[in-house]
């Protein structure tokens, strides 16, 4: 892309994506910690699993994962949904359904890494036993559905179980408000809402909370009657929404310098720098709350703040040079597409390498701050 692309609102659901390939700074390289995370929770999700009411084995059974990205930790908590309910069916003397996985994200996403990670398909002639038998094989039909969660994906009626992990904490859009300058919400000086004005920090909450309404209307009319959801976002314990914690560390701190030294080496303007804004908002569970309640159409089976721990997984905790170099991995992994569509890749390159050296100043630190809180959201149809 060009030095000088401004992104739009129109545009983001095109752009946006986890960093693709498998370079250092892609997701696939750099989603430990969300696999690290994936696996704190897998007992909360298996409880949700228990819930799900068992069709007869005659009746495929469909598993969908929204905001799959293009790492293996959507495969493996495929594995883990799929084995789960087999169990179920075989507790009752029942030979298990096929099943059927819907990977599911925005139409940028890296759908051929993920395919390419994709194990085979165990032999569908032989029986179910000697399939789950067949190791690094895989017991299940798969497919990509391309599109945005905020809107309708699947038939009507037509899921057993919907699971989102990572995902719902991203806006369909920047709010309009934040990004004019002749609103009283527009974040002049910041590239996110941690620290900003509570006006600013309620126009993303509006944002995210019509975004979560739209989500669960879709969902409730593609979710089969006995249906679950289980759902995972970045959170935060703070009432106050400038707060943005985990988050607000990542983004609000030495992401945001880094842009700051970019418009005091005259690299990019004051104005390049404040179009820009990461549509990200961490809710707290009240934010949450008030959004199922209000639809009316879920029953909150948990409804949670989960302590995930730290998103950076390194190797040398002391070496400061290598906390710097995964909290840019990190940065860039779920935000390089949309600075590079800004700013352009040069000046991508420069940016981070800014936040890099940045964060190794503060290796100690980061390790010990940076800590990630997640909503825990497990939902059933009411009845």
């Amino acid at each position: 892309m060009g030095d000088n692309v401004v992104v739009s609102n129109m545009e983001l659901e095109r752009l946006l994506s986890m960093k693709g390939g498998k370079g250092e700074a892609s997701y696939v390289n750099n989603s430990q910690a969300q696999a690290i995370h994936a696996k704190s929770m897998l007992h909360l999700l298996k409880e949700t699993l228990d819930g799900v009411e068992l069709e007869a084995p005659e009746i495929p059974f469909v598993v969908v994962d929204l905001g799959c990205s293009c790492g293996s930790n959507t495969i493996n908590v495929m594995d883990v949904i799929i084995k789960h309910i087999i169990k179920r069916y075989e507790a009752l003397g029942l030979n298990p359904p096929e099943f059927s996985a819907f990977f599911s994200d925005l139409p940028s996403n890296d759908f051929n890494t993920l395919f390419q990670l994709l194990p085979p398909l165990a032999n569908y002639g032989v029986s179910m036993e000697e399939c789950l038998a067949a190791n690094n094989h895989r017991s299940y039909f798969a497919a990509g559905v391309p599109g945005s969660f905020y809107r309708r994906l699947f038939p009507a009626r037509s899921i057993d179980v919907f699971h989102s992990a990572f995902s719902l904490h991203w806006l369909s859009q920047v709010p309009e408000s934040v990004l004019d300058k002749r609103s009283s919400a527009y974040n002049k000086g910041r590239v996110f809402i941690h620290g900003a004005s509570e006006i600013t920090a309620n126009a993303y909450k509006k944002q995210f909370q019509t975004d979560l309404a739209s989500f669960l209307s879709s969902r409730s009319v593609e979710m089969k009657r006995g249906g679950s959801m289980f759902l995972v976002c970045l959170g935060r314990t703070s009432v106050d929404p400038t707060d943005q914690g985990g988050a607000g560390l990542l983004f609000g701190t030495h992401f945001q310098d880094a842009w700051d030294d970019l418009v005091q080496e005259g690299l990019i303007s004051n104005e390049k720098r404040d179009n820009f804004n990461i549509p990200v908002y961490a809710p707290s569970l009240q934010d949450f709350k008030e959004v199922v309640e209000a639809d009316g159409s879920f029953t909150i089976n948990k409804l949670e703040v989960f302590k995930g721990g730290s998103p950076l997984v390194v190797d040398q905790p002391d070496d400061a040079s290598e906390v710097g170099r995964a909290l840019a991995n990190s940065c860039r992994s779920v935000s390089g597409v949309l600075v590079d569509a800004h700013i352009g890749d040069k000046l991508s390159e420069e940016l981070f390498l800014r936040v890099e050296h940045r964060a190794t100043s503060h290796g100690k630190e980061l390790l010990e701050k940076l800590q990630f809180f997640h909503i825990v959201a497990s939902l059933s149809l009411a009845l």
